[in-house]
């Protein structure tokens, strides 16, 4: 009689289905990851040296669009004139032009701030021309740290006598003295204005006021 052959059994499978991924959740990840990087980011973007922080502020001057990583040349000549790295001796606009042309590709109106440096450097022999080369670089880097563009256009106040006559109001005559009080002060309405005297006495008369006083002293 043959034996019945009994067929092994396979092993159970222990590891659970996967379950389908959850939307919500792998969106929650990706945002986390996003999240973390630009934190990153700004960290980096806090350690900026002082070098930098001034590149950046020359940088978007004048330009609402700018991003603070590339330079114009317009912007370019106002830092070295701003920061006196043009001397008018050893430096000249003309030298800061050239060094701005020969460091920017050719086929680009700015440059960044590693192709900055390299100008600054090429500038500094000329500028600094009694140090090593290390030392005129350390020397320029120190003439725009922590600088920022200078406003130009800003109307100064002009002391001359002409203008102290015209401003002085203890000369003012006619319609004009009666604007003011004798310690120049404005009078406001009533120095512009004709207003209704209810004293019952006439206009000017030195004496207003006195009556009362007057009579009461007859007594």
């Amino acid at each position: 009689m043959a034996e019945n052959k009994v067929k092994p059994t396979k092993p159970a499978n222990k590891t659970p289905p996967k379950s389908p991924s959850d939307p919500t959740k792998d969106r929650a990840a990706k945002r986390l990851s996003y999240d973390s990087n630009s934190s990153h980011e700004g960290a980096m973007a806090g350690e900026l040296s002082a070098l930098e922080e001034a590149f950046r502020k020359f940088a978007i001057h004048g330009d609402t669009r700018a991003t603070g990583k590339e330079m114009h040349g317009k912007n370019w000549s106002k830092l070295c004139k701003d920061c006196h790295v043009i001397d008018g001796k050893n430096v000249t606009i003309t030298d800061v032009d050239i060094v701005f042309s020969k460091i920017k590709g050719k086929s680009s109106r700015t440059i960044t701030f590693e192709q900055f440096k390299e100008a600054l450097q090429e500038l500094s022999k000329k500028r600094f021309k009694d140090k090593s080369d290390e030392e005129a670089v350390q020397e320029i880097y120190k003439l725009i740290e922590g600088k920022a563009p200078i406003i130009s256009g800003v109307t100064k106040a002009i002391s001359s006598p002409t203008v102290s006559r015209l401003t002085d109001t203890s000369k003012f005559t006619g319609s004009h003295k009666e604007r003011f009080d004798p310690s120049g002060k404005g009078k406001g309405k009533a120095g512009r204005e004709d207003l209704v005297d209810s004293s019952g006495y006439v206009s000017g008369y030195k004496h207003a006021g006195t009556y009362d006083h007057k009579v009461q002293g007859s007594k």
